[in-house]
């Protein structure tokens, strides 16, 4: 006998119309949506859930997590003292938080050691475990002594340093290292590739300007992942990368904090799609000092020394028609699952609220690759589908308090996550 539901909306946001829709319903049957619409007929039997005190949307999405942590304040310690398996649970614990917070599915952006997150996304999906979905990429690929070489935490002890970057598959030199890597990425079930392509804010020997792969390895990662299928994205700041990068015919990047008005029209021309990650710099946006002094000197001082740049480039950002997805990178200052943060640095930065929503729904499920399954509240997807009890139009904090929560047909308890 299968298994209905009816959701009664007060307000819905569809993922599709920048609108929030009055009096809406849902029928849901088994793990997909069934019809959406005003007064559904349903079958005898179906389980009704009275959503009309709450605003409901798609299950949202974050395409960038790291979700290998427990404790962002672990990070650091990560390099030295945390087993694979610790990793692993840490990465679990992220998507089941996730879930509860009203996130049905998560982009693990990749780590520089192992943390068997294929395995995670498999229990999940196998529905051993209970859990958002996961989007993976089991590894960074970086060179020697880039952002992506955690190595450099313990630089001043240098054989040290060798000992773990050797112990580090994603982190080498050359095309046919990373020609290699994105061989191996596949074999082993990555769903994209991720390179660090230039220097950050936390890392203390580079500068988020730096591009720090040669054209050779560029074209390498490129030319093989084109033959495998697979797509491509990458750690960015400055211009001048990201237009290399379009040149290599990326299909979208992350970050780009460092945007100006001429690459966010090369972005337009092309199609490509940026997650720009605004939590991260939302303290250096407002000059908010106790929040820039949690996170490292390195990282602090370079919030200071780029802070009239990060706010040139968030406005060029916003004023642009880039397609634009919705990622956290939460790694200092707010837990990895609390992906309700962005939200409020989208609408702290005048942010359309509906461009925001949309980012994290539709753009993320295409950014996902999921998008036949999942980010709209259409018939034939699957029911991933969230309550939110605050103003979504008018609340910054209004997806960190999730009031329900439903993926594929099944109800998990919902968190909020404010008090945090």
């Amino acid at each position: 006998m299968e298994n209905y539901k009816k959701i009664k909306c007060g307000k819905l946001y569809d993922g599709i119309q920048a609108k929030l829709q009055e009096e809406m319903e849902i029928l849901v049957c088994g793990k997909y949506i069934k019809e959406v619409g005003h007064n559904l007929p349903c079958p005898e039997g179906t389980e009704e859930i009275d959503l009309s005190h709450l605003s409901v949307t798609p299950g949202m999405i974050d395409a960038h997590v790291h979700p290998q942590f427990f404790s962002w304040r672990d990070l650091y310690k990560d390099v030295i003292f945390n087993s694979d398996g610790y990793r692993a649970l840490a990465t679990y614990h992220t998507a089941e938080k996730a879930l509860h917070g009203g996130f049905t599915t998560i982009r693990s952006i990749g780590w520089f050691r192992e943390s068997y997150e294929l395995d995670v996304k498999r229990a999940i999906s196998e529905g051993y475990l209970p859990g958002a979905r996961m989007v993976v990429a089991a590894h960074i690929l970086a060179s020697s002594g880039s952002h992506g070489d955690m190595s450099q935490v313990v630089r001043s002890h240098p054989q040290l340093s060798d000992f773990l970057e050797s112990t580090y598959v994603g982190t080498g030199n050359g095309p046919d290292f990373f020609q290699a890597a994105v061989r191996r990425e596949k074999k082993i079930g990555g769903d994209f590739i991720k390179i660090m392509a230039t220097g950050g804010f936390a890392t203390p020997n580079d500068d988020p300007d730096d591009i720090q792969m040669s054209d050779g390895e560029f074209k390498a990662v490129f030319d093989t992942a084109k033959e495998l299928k697979i797509p491509v994205t990458a750690h960015v700041y400055g211009t001048r990368l990201m237009q290399k990068l379009i040149g290599f015919g990326i299909t979208g990047m992350e970050h780009g904090s460092l945007m100006d008005k001429e690459t966010a029209k090369m972005f337009e021309a092309t199609g490509t799609y940026l997650v720009p990650t605004f939590c991260p710099y939302q303290d250096a946006i407002e000059g908010d000092e106790e929040s820039m002094s949690m996170k490292s000197p390195e990282f602090c001082r370079k919030l200071h020394f780029y802070q009239e740049r990060l706010r040139r480039g968030r406005e060029a950002i916003l004023e642009s028609n880039i397609k634009l997805g919705y990622g956290t990178d939460l790694v200092a200052v707010h837990e990895s699952y609390e992906s309700g943060w962005e939200y409020s640095a989208w609408l702290r930065s005048g942010a359309d609220p509906f461009r925001a929503l949309q980012a994290a729904t539709k753009n993320n499920a295409e950014i996902c690759g999921v998008e036949k399954i999942a980010g709209t509240i259409e018939k034939g997807k699957y029911a991933d589908i969230s309550g939110w009890g605050r103003d979504l139009l008018k609340d910054e904090n209004a997806l960190r308090d999730c009031s329900f929560v439903m993926k594929e047909g099944k109800v998990y308890q919902a968190e909020s996550y404010v008090d945090l």
